[in-house]
């Protein structure tokens, strides 16, 4: 019977640990091979930022979509000359000709414009031609802001054309006289209503209400003058106070108050 039988071979501890480690070899090889696999495309989709157009692209993400400009209503408008107009407005179209606008400084393109007039084209600026709206599409833009446009483009390309001028500001005389006397003892409640924000505590270089010693040099300018400068504004203090409503008489009441305070005569 036990030679019948043959007996069953005991393997060894060697043989067990090679047959465990044989038999985790394959399954091991498969997930390193997943995990390299998965790395490699990984790699693959990492966005360079190194690169100067991985840095533009990033500026391009996190730049402001706009820029907050804060203006006084009440400040006096300062015209642009042509160059700025041009810089502002009309390089948009004109510096790379788009849309049939004439290249800036191609004499070939502007030659037929400039020999139709000075006041043709500025007609055409002001009220639109072909593909161009009026004004180059800024409304707010002056007819003498819009001249002076035209005149450089112009004048880059050949022309002799003579852009306006600023105008010459209106002497204090001249401002003074188109104001109503002043009655100060009406003038004391537009001060207190519109000017003493500034002149009761001498904020901003405000001369103070009263004070004779800061009031002197200003007297002695005389009421015309002073008139002015609180018609247009000047240096901290915006035109008429900042109250963009108030009347020339009211105004004129108010400087005459102030002017008398400080020891001056009407």
């Amino acid at each position: 019977m036990a030679d019948s039988h043959a007996k069953m071979t005991q393997a060894t501890p060697q043989e067990i640990i090679i047959s465990v480690l044989a038999g985790l070899f394959a399954p091991l090889l498969a997930i390193f091979l997943i995990v390299m696999l998965v790395l490699s495309i990984q790699d693959k989709h990492l966005p360079d930022t190194t690169s100067e157009a991985a840095q533009k692209a990033t500026l391009d993400r996190i730049k402001p979509f706009a820029h907050l400009v804060a203006l006084d209503a009440n400040a006096p408008k300062v015209e642009k000359s042509g160059q700025e107009v041009f810089e502002a407005v009309c390089t948009t179209c004109h510096t790379p000709g788009a849309l049939g606008a004439p290249k800036f400084g191609n004499k070939g393109d502007w030659g037929p414009r400039i020999s139709q007039g000075y006041e043709t084209l500025i007609k055409h600026a002001l009220e639109g031609i072909r593909q161009m709206p009026p004004r180059g599409g800024d409304g707010d833009l002056s007819d003498t802001e819009v001249a002076r446009a035209v005149a450089y483009m112009a004048d880059a390309a050949g022309a002799k054309f003579k852009a306006p001028e600023a105008a010459a500001p209106a002497a204090p005389a001249a401002a003074a006289a188109s104001a109503a006397k002043p009655d100060p003892s009406k003038g004391k409640a537009v001060y207190e209503a519109n000017c003493a924000v500034c002149h009761a505590t001498g904020v901003a270089g405000a001369p103070k209400m009263g004070d004779k010693a800061a009031w002197g040099p200003r007297v002695s300018q005389g009421y015309a003058t002073l008139y002015s400068h609180a018609l247009n504004g000047i240096r901290g203090m915006p035109a008429k106070g900042g109250n963009a409503g108030l009347s020339e008489a009211d105004l004129a009441n108010a400087v005459g108050f102030l002017m008398t305070q400080g020891g001056g005569k009407l």
